[in-house]
């Protein structure tokens, strides 16, 4: 399920309810998670109500058990009082190198096609030449503010929200995209604001931020973001990989995006496209 995690600013100290609220997430009940941690209810009683703290392994196994994300098991592990376990180097620090390495060398490889690697926000964090020679063509990718935001650059009227083909579908597809792919599938603090920027662009229904029903009839296994250039329609899908296995935060939180052609023809015309000089340089 969905749902949004308690304000970074929550005061510390609130164990019991933190532990309640992610219970409360997963639609677990105490006998629920007791059953799956092999933890008794008595104590995750006592520790929902502040009358004890359990050990740093106990937690983690109803962490585990709950499926909280790594920068939330650290909160979790601040309330109880112990030091965090989960490293929150940025994404580019040395701890990160062979991540970043094998990063590189797959949007390296995925040329011609646009290929980038995005945090939770979906701040852009890197890309393959053949990104930004594709959305230059389109607009003038060095006006905007770095690090820049994908979903910012579909929905602002000054981006990319102009070439994009049937935009509605689309940009109520990432909206869907935004709760699915979050970390955990639970909305952070930053997340929720991004999306009231999101909607409060021109001509964006406010209904968007509640209604997350199916947005188009189902005639094609993906959804297809198309481009409109020089009247032809281009239409890419997605593949988004994560990292296996992560144990620190910025590696749970990275997302690899590739886009492919999602017929001959659009990978012919895309072909053409990259040939020639875009627009913007």
């Amino acid at each position: 399920m969905n749902a949004t995690r308690p304000d970074s600013n929550m005061p510390p100290g609130e164990l019991g309810d933190l532990l309640r609220y992610w219970r409360d997430v997963r639609g677990m009940s105490q006998l629920d998670l007791s059953l799956e941690a092999g933890v008794s209810q008595r104590q995750i009683s006592f520790i929902e109500s502040g009358r004890s703290v359990p050990g740093r392994d106990t937690l983690l196994v109803l962490a585990q058990t709950l499926d909280v994300p790594l920068r939330e098991r650290n909160a979790l592990l601040l309330a109880a009082g112990y030091a965090p376990m989960y490293s929150e180097a940025p994404w580019n620090a040395q701890e990160m190198h062979s991540v970043v390495r094998a990063l590189e060398r797959v949007v390296r490889q995925h040329e011609p096609f646009p290929a980038m690697v995005m945090d939770r926000h979906w701040n852009v964090l890197m890309t393959n030449d053949a990104a930004p020679r594709f959305f230059n063509h389109f607009i003038d990718l060095a006006s905007r503010e770095a690090p820049r935001n994908m979903l910012h650059l579909i929905f602002d009227p000054q981006g990319m929200r102009p070439f994009v083909a049937d935009w509605d579908n689309v940009a109520r597809s990432l909206l869907q995209r935004v709760h699915r792919e979050s970390v955990g599938h639970v909305l952070d603090g930053k997340t929720r604001h991004l999306l009231d920027e999101l909607l409060a662009y021109p001509h964006v229904p406010r209904g968007w931020k509640t209604h997350h029903g199916p947005s188009t009839t189902p005639t094609m296994p993906v959804i297809p973001m198309g481009f409109v250039s020089e009247g032809v329609v281009l239409r890419y899908f997605s593949m988004v990989t994560t990292v296996g296995a992560p144990q620190n935060v910025a590696a749970q939180e990275l997302r690899l995006e590739c886009m492919f052609p999602a017929d001959d023809e659009t990978e012919a015309r895309h072909q053409q496209l990259l040939a020639v000089p875009s627009r913007h340089h």
